[in-house]
């Protein structure tokens, strides 16, 4: 019998810059020296072009920095801002991923991923960051064109799984999207540490 196992990528798998004070003063730190606003890119960038739009895989990521960056006083290459935009947002957590490593060498454990990405960033962590020797799948919100805060969402990726006995078991870091799982069926736990995963029943008879 076989079970998935589905892990949210930011602040689970991966601690991006905004996880940390330190972090974030770091990439305001180092929008400035570009002669970016780091206020102007988060509220007319981040809250509107991105959110609205490139996270559900309507405008590719290089396109809207192509189209906002001009208006932020930046002259530099486009594809320098997204070089620093993924270099800052991918320090994994290694000692969950030591215990998916365990978890990927059983035969009654299937690994997926759940998370809101757009397209570079998703490519940038399954072939970069090293997620692929790990999970069957990454589904995401550029992919699926909504991201996990719609019910449609859950019932595209189990679409895409292999049939199994039980629930997809679900870990994330926010509550809102573990709601909408639930609804979808699945079984949901709110991830606040590693011990989130480790001490679940099922995982814990496997590691």
């Amino acid at each position: 019998m076989k079970r998935a196992l589905v892990f949210d990528v930011d602040g689970v798998l991966v601690h991006g810059y905004h996880a940390t004070p330190d972090q974030r003063d770091a990439w305001d730190a180092a929008l400035q020296e570009r002669g970016i606003n780091a206020d102007r890119f988060q509220r007319e960038f981040i809250f509107d072009i991105f959110l609205k739009r490139v996270l559900i895989g309507e405008v590719p990521m290089v396109e809207a920095l192509d189209k906002r960056l001009k208006a932020f006083g930046y002259k530099g290459p486009t594809m320098a801002i997204l070089d620093l935009w993924l270099s800052f947002d991918c320090n994994p957590n290694t000692a969950l991923l030591e215990v998916i490593a365990r978890l990927q060498r059983r035969d009654d454990v299937v690994l997926y991923l759940a998370t809101n990405q757009d397209h570079s960033r998703a490519q940038f962590l399954w072939q970069s960051i090293g997620l692929q020797r790990f999970f069957a799948d990454m589904f995401y919100s550029a992919r699926f064109g909504r991201t996990k805060y719609d019910k449609k969402f859950f019932g595209m990726a189990e679409g895409r799984m292999i049939a199994f006995d039980e629930p997809p078991l679900f870990f994330d870091d926010t509550q809102k999207v573990l709601d909408v799982a639930s609804k979808a069926g699945w079984e949901t736990v709110l991830f606040t540490g590693n011990a989130d995963v480790t001490s679940h029943p099922f995982i814990a008879r496997r590691i």
